[in-house]
């Protein structure tokens, strides 16, 4: 009997027909194509030519120790058959004696600093991916994102803020009109090397509306809305209509660099990223991924507008200070509200606790209604601050008054 390896290894062979097993004699020949391959010795026909199995032929066990090996090891066939190695020392040294190399799961499987290096790769390459590969694919991908999409998806969004969160303004008609026509003007000497996307013209439109406190906001295709909170705000602080020229130029920005589009395809981008990188995701990672892509993608946004600002502003011979006033006066608005906010609360809970203690009377259901409606509103807008409100509003406003931010020189 012809054999490569030292010593021929006892197994239970099962041909995929019956199922009652064979005894024969296993041994490993490492001159095979691709990898070692396998000899299968019939004891019941001593002396016949062995039945060959290729490298690829063959599923091979995973190693789990080398010190500790398994009473018995079954490897899988490709004709559908089976072996059972009765003696796994032996096989593990047939194995060495023919330079299998085993996988790089396996290696990972019984090797700590295979396993750790391998994690530190593919950690450093989903926080890569994460950083610089979603951004940059979804900029590209937002190219094919067509206007109409955006106008539509604007459209809706605005029909179901005036519903729920939103009323009409209640600015005079001529001081809307001059802020619309500084809107206009603002549009028109916006260099046309600020364009982000070549050939993407939204119809940029002005609304005033009440509500949400001092902001601004820009909707996919051209809506930028004001509220009146934003407009008094200026007004009371004693801020020139530079300040809200800046905000427009900066919502601006977020229109031309397309970011609601941005941000809903690098949330799709991230989650086929990493279904590829860990197969079945998880609603606990598919959440925390949505979260984190909000965050971190939502400054790198709101850097782009502030520099679009800034650019359009020294474009324009107007300074950027007023805006970094007018961001700080409604930074300490929101801080004063929910600072109002707070205390009203406690100030209700203590209301309800001495009438609670003091009469057995139920309360009124008529008053139910308007209490849940007033929640629901309360969460409505905390959700949408969320989504709209600009971070390291204090920092960035340091750097308008400034007239420069050091994001600028890396963001195209």
């Amino acid at each position: 009997m012809s054999t490569n390896s030292p010593t021929p290894i006892r197994a239970n062979w099962f041909d995929g027909q019956s199922s009652q097993p064979r005894k024969v004699l296993v041994s490993l020949d490492p001159a095979a194509k691709g990898g070692p391959g396998l000899l299968l010795h019939s004891l019941q026909s001593p002396g016949s030519e062995p039945r060959r199995y290729a490298h690829r032929d063959i599923t091979w066990p995973e190693t789990w120790s080398a010190k500790r090996p398994q009473e018995t090891l079954t490897i899988d066939l490709n004709d559908g058959g089976s072996l059972e190695i009765l003696e796994t020392a032996q096989w593990q040294a047939a194995l060495a004696a023919a330079n299998f190399k085993p996988s790089l799961a396996q290696r990972m499987q019984t090797r700590w600093p295979i396993f750790l290096g391998v994690f530190a790769v593919a950690a450093t390459g989903m926080v890569l991916f994460y950083k610089y590969g979603t951004p940059w694919a979804a900029t590209q991908l937002t190219r094919f994102v067509p206007l109409s999409w955006e106008t539509t998806l604007s459209t809706e969004a605005m029909s179901q803020m005036d519903e729920r969160m939103l009323k009409p303004s209640k600015l005079p008609k001529e001081r809307q009109d001059q802020l619309r026509g500084e809107f206009e003007s603002l549009l028109a000497k916006t260099p046309a090397s600020l364009k982000r996307y070549h050939g993407y013209e939204p119809k940029y439109t002005l609304q005033f509306r009440r509500g949400m406190g001092a902001n601004a906001f820009a909707l996919p295709g051209g809506s930028i809305v004001v509220t009146d909170g934003l407009v008094e705000t200026a007004q009371r602080e004693k801020i020139g209509d530079d300040a809200i020229i800046g905000v427009l130029a900066h919502e601006i920005g977020h229109v031309a660099h397309r970011h609601t589009t941005r941000m809903v395809v690098e949330q799709g981008v991230l989650q086929t990223g990493l279904g590829l990188a860990l197969g079945d995701v998880s609603s606990v990672i598919s959440m925390g991924s949505t979260m984190l892509t909000g965050l971190a993608y939502q400054r790198s946004h709101e850097r782009e507008a502030d520099c679009f600002a800034i650019a359009v502003l020294k474009s324009s011979n107007i300074s950027t200070a007023p805006m970094g006033d007018l961001l700080l006066a409604m930074a300490a608005t929101r801080d004063k509200d929910e600072d109002d906010s707070k205390d009203a609360k406690k100030d209700a809970l203590e209301s309800a606790d001495s009438t609670a203690s003091a009469a057995s009377a139920p309360i009124s259901p008529a008053s139910q209604p308007k209490a849940r409606s007033e929640a629901e509103i309360a969460k409505e807008e905390g959700m949408f601050s969320l989504l709209s409100s600009h971070p390291e509003t204090v920092a960035r406003a340091k750097e308008l008054k400034a007239g420069l931010s050091p994001h600028c020189a890396a963001i195209p």
